[in-house]
């Protein structure tokens, strides 16, 4: 199913790499630039390409695969797991966690920290998201301190045995100082009670900004080691090549795409086939 959806996605992209099968070498790095891979990376695969022994559409394959096929991060074995997500204003955060959380409610009970108590009616969408999915809830005020959230959340999912705990943070931009010592604190929170930091600590990425999103996740990178990427609004009118230098240049794997704004329009990132379906 899962596939399925990935390559209806995938369909407009698809167009832009259909050439690939009979085009030169000059033809297919048009193709690459056109995708959104990059000036950078599309000489890097084109040097590749002329090196192979393969003919040029098995080895493009195989090069895009190599730059995005990153090690997952492994999640400890200790109860609850906590998947934290952080990201802009506009990247899709609030939602993409309520897609997080009907996603995993198939194989455990999950609760929700409504910890961006920074942004007007934030606590309200989540509040939308959580009952419309049936997931408990922790609340917040706008003001309150999002860490005292996040220690009431882990409390409470102790305590009732809820096996995966997901964190909605304050959206912000790279350059609030004060927001983002905020997200160090919601960290040390978790590693205060568990004795680890987030199993998962997602970032939030808009697919349609491509490049441009690249500086702003390499700060939230440096300063609250993000262990993943989900990248947003990735409906078919993003151009997808940009994954690869997002990819590179953070050296961070994608866990999953957002196709769509339903709450089941999450789909898990399976390298092997965003290729085969870029292609076939």
């Amino acid at each position: 199913m899962a596939f399925n959806r990935l390559t209806k996605v995938l369909s407009r992209v698809k167009k832009i790499f259909a050439p690939v099968h009979k085009g030169s070498i000059d033809e297919i790095e048009e193709i690459l630039l056109r995708a959104d891979v990059g000036v950078k990376y599309t000489h890097r695969i084109i040097e590749e390409i002329k090196k192979s022994r393969k003919d040029p559409v098995t080895a493009l394959k195989a090069e895009l695969y190599k730059y995005i096929n990153i090690p997952l991060p492994r999640p400890e074995d200790t109860a609850p797991m906590v998947i934290m997500v952080s990201g802009v204003n506009g990247s899709g955060k609030t939602t993409t966690v309520a897609k997080l959380a009907y996603l995993h409610l198939k194989n455990s009970r999950v609760i929700l920290a409504s910890a961006d108590t920074y942004r007007d009616a934030a606590n309200e969408q989540l509040s939308f998201w959580a009952a419309k999915t049936g997931v408990e809830l922790v609340a917040s005020q706008k003001g309150q301190d999002a860490g005292a959230v996040v220690y009431d959340a882990i409390s409470k999912a102790q305590a009732r045995n809820f096996n995966t705990v997901i964190v909605d943070t304050a959206g912000r931009l790279h350059t609030r100082t004060d927001l983002m010592a905020e997200l160090k604190k919601i960290v040390r929170v978790v590693k205060k009670l568990l004795n680890k930091e987030p199993d998962f600590n997602l970032l939030t990425i808009d697919a349609t900004l491509g490049q441009n999103s690249i500086q702003q996740a390499r700060i939230f990178t440096q300063e609250i080691a993000i262990n993943g990427l989900v990248l947003t609004k990735f409906d078919g009118t993003a151009k997808g090549g940009a994954i690869i230098p997002i990819c590179q240049e953070l050296n961070l794997p994608v866990l999953y795409l957002g196709v769509g704004e339903r709450i089941e329009d999450l789909v898990p990132f399976d390298p092997r086939a965003f290729i085969d379906a870029l292609f076939d």
